[in-house]
């Protein structure tokens, strides 16, 4: 992506074309529209930075520049026109292409393409601190109205309830998390001879595991919420968002049970654990001598999390955990 000092003229032209198309659409500082068509006005959110930002009521064409904030608007049942890569992916995380398939892809976690978001003509952007995008603020703030919604290492539901309120959608959000938590504690009460059992969670990459899922992400706190342990390396804050396992220490990563993936989807976790089982050691783990190596939809997984990723986390559990 070219910066900003040498971009061209047409896309500069661009940009003003797409901030004045915004600023025309939110009307007065009174909240009201000031359309002739009837169109919504606006209401005004205060970011995770403190920020107040004026947002259309009824947003129709939402960009979203992170993985929670796609998750969290399809969860509520919108379908964002732009959004970022998945990390390690070439389009959005594999776990919600289905639902996001008509978002086109215009960031990667490290950055935006302004070139493309502008085009798009977004009424609001929404990103948080997961992504590089924040890098970019005043930039995208001149495209369209911009949220901030959660900053780094936020709890995903207190995340997913800022993505909610700038969508003004925050009842919907409130009723998705009360059905949530209902399914934790049937599941948690279904454990039976699981309950508090030691779950492993490693993604496989490069012919060696990583530890995913460590603290008080959508994976550790559900793993929590359900009463479950994790081995002792997997245990406190991640120190990233994955921690690389010599294959020297694979035993770390053992436990009564070990969900395994990948970047990617169930089938490229297969093939990862496939890949496994030829490495010396791997074959004596005692979850996988007892069948309990189990492949999960690593997108979600290792994702930054959401709503739509804690409910795959929460299902796999449920699946084969409880009775």
């Amino acid at each position: 992506m070219r910066s900003a000092q040498y971009r061209r003229p047409g896309t500069l032209a661009a940009l003003t074309l797409a901030s004045a198309l915004v600023l025309a659409g939110c009307g007065s500082d009174d909240g009201s529209s000031g359309k002739a068509d009837g169109s919504s006005g606006t209401r005004t959110v205060t970011d995770a930075d403190g920020k107040k930002v004026k947002v259309p009521e009824n947003p129709k064409k939402i960009v979203t520049l992170s993985e929670p904030t796609l998750d969290a608007a399809l969860a509520l049942g919108h379908e964002p026109i732009g959004a970022t890569s998945g990390r390690g992916q070439q389009g959005v995380s594999t776990y919600l292409a289905k639902k996001a398939d008509k978002a086109k892809v215009v960031a990667t976690v490290a950055e935006p393409d302004l070139e493309k978001l502008a085009v798009l003509d977004p009424d609001l952007i929404l990103l948080d601190e997961t992504t590089g995008s924040k890098r970019f603020m005043d930039k995208l703030r001149d495209i369209a109205p911009t949220v901030l919604t959660a900053k780094l290492n936020e709890d995903w539901k207190k995340s997913f309830r800022a993505t909610a309120d700038a969508l003004d959608d925050k009842a919907a959000a409130d009723k998705w998390l009360k059905d949530f938590d209902r399914d934790v504690a049937r599941t948690r009460d279904g454990l039976g001879g699981n309950a508090g059992a030691v779950t492993s969670v490693v993604r496989w990459q490069d012919g060696a595991p990583s530890v995913v899922g460590k603290g008080r992400g959508h994976v550790g706190s559900t793993l929590t919420a359900l009463g479950l342990k994790r081995p002792a390396d997997q245990q406190g804050e991640s120190a990233g968002h994955s921690e690389p396992v010599s294959l020297e220490k694979l035993d770390t990563i053992d436990g009564d049970w070990l969900f395994f993936g990948t970047l990617g989807d169930e089938k490229s976790g297969e093939k990862a654990l496939a890949e496994a089982r030829k490495v010396p050691n791997f074959g004596r783990l005692k979850a996988v001598r007892e069948g309990h190596a189990v492949v999960v939809e690593g997108s979600a997984w290792n994702s930054s999390g959401g709503p739509l990723a804690a409910r795959a986390v929460l299902d796999d559990l449920t699946s084969h955990l409880a009775d």
